[in-house]
């Protein structure tokens, strides 16, 4: 039965992926399901708002920031685009932003008025990289920020965030390597899990977590190509006989 939430069927979601790839098969045996929590209520608008206040710093003081955000609203919510935009630079440093964080704020609510940021309703109609393309024009905003806003808000089946430190480390620990993969040998390796991605993906953060920091410190940084490392051999000799 298909997730009203997810807006795709989970059981076949991960019946796929069973049979498309038996590691992620015993994955998905071993450790807890796919259930991310998906609020339809929140607007690009307010979710895009809230990952900016909690961007860098720790969730207790994001909170703490996002809720004097809030106070500062007619509504004591999220404030309204055209409010964000007439609060003072002042105002909003003594409630806990910074610089940065105040204008990637004020373009957000800027392009929400003119309309680049769209509703939830008209969110539901872009697909994945017209959506990346419209909200990685945001200030401060980038394509990780994007990528989880289409699983954890939208609940969009096939995406892979192949730069997220969680899914390339889980991704060495399930398949048994000492190395990170890099984002495009991820990428490549994820075709087998289409169009599912985003399951996959929850898999290697559970995979990860399970790990422990401990064995996934260890885990090193990806390979360097062969001719990237010719060349960079290449470059030392070089500079040894300059020197």
């Amino acid at each position: 039965m298909a997730n009203t939430a997810l807006g795709f069927d989970l059981g076949a979601a991960t019946a796929h992926l069973a049979a498309s790839d038996p590691c992620l098969a015993k994955l998905i045996e071993e450790l807890e399901p796919f259930e991310p929590e998906i609020d339809h209520a929140q607007s690009p608008y307010e979710a895009l708002m809230e990952a900016i206040a909690y961007q860098s710093i720790s969730g207790k003081a994001a909170a703490t920031i996002f809720g004097r955000i809030k106070a500062l609203s007619t509504s004591g919510g999220v404030p309204t685009p055209q409010e964000m935009l007439k609060f003072g630079k002042r105002q909003l440093r003594k409630a806990g932003l910074s610089g940065a964080k105040i204008l990637s704020m004020k373009d957000l609510a800027q392009k929400t008025i003119d309309g680049i940021v769209p509703t939830h309703d008209e969110a539901l109609k872009l697909s994945d990289e017209e959506l990346v393309e419209r909200l990685d024009s945001v200030r401060g905003i980038g394509r990780w920020t994007v990528e989880m806003f289409l699983i954890f808000r939208l609940g969009r089946p096939d995406v892979l965030p192949i730069h997220d430190l969680g899914v390339q480390k889980g991704w060495s620990v399930a398949y048994g390597k000492r190395h990170k993969p890099r984002p495009k040998e991820l990428e490549k390796f994820g075709e087998r899990w289409r169009p599912y991605r985003t399951v996959a993906s929850w898999y290697m953060w559970r995979a990860f977590e399970r790990a422990g920091y401990a064995a996934t410190n260890k885990i090193k940084k990806p390979r360097v190509k062969r001719r990237r490392l010719k060349i960079k051999i290449r470059r030392v000799r070089v500079q040894k006989k300059k020197g």
